[in-house]
């Protein structure tokens, strides 16, 4: 989903649902999980919107065996 003058995704700061899974190849519903997840460590809030914060979540999924 990368425009030829947009951002690349690993230079972002945040993520949309949408770029972080397919960063990760981690679902989409997965990821929406997650960010829904009581103190999640990697979201952003912006009004109602979710973001992922890129480097909290690599850390996140760095950390686990099985999300």
């Amino acid at each position: 989903m990368n425009m030829d003058n947009s951002i690349p995704v690993y230079r972002k700061a945040v993520l949309s649902a949408q770029e972080a899974s397919d960063y990760t190849n981690i679902g989409i519903n997965k990821i929406k999980e997650l960010l829904r997840a009581p103190n999640c460590p990697f979201v952003l809030y912006v009004g109602t919107k979710k973001l992922v914060k890129r480097k909290e979540f690599e850390n996140f999924i760095s950390n686990q065996l099985i999300i």
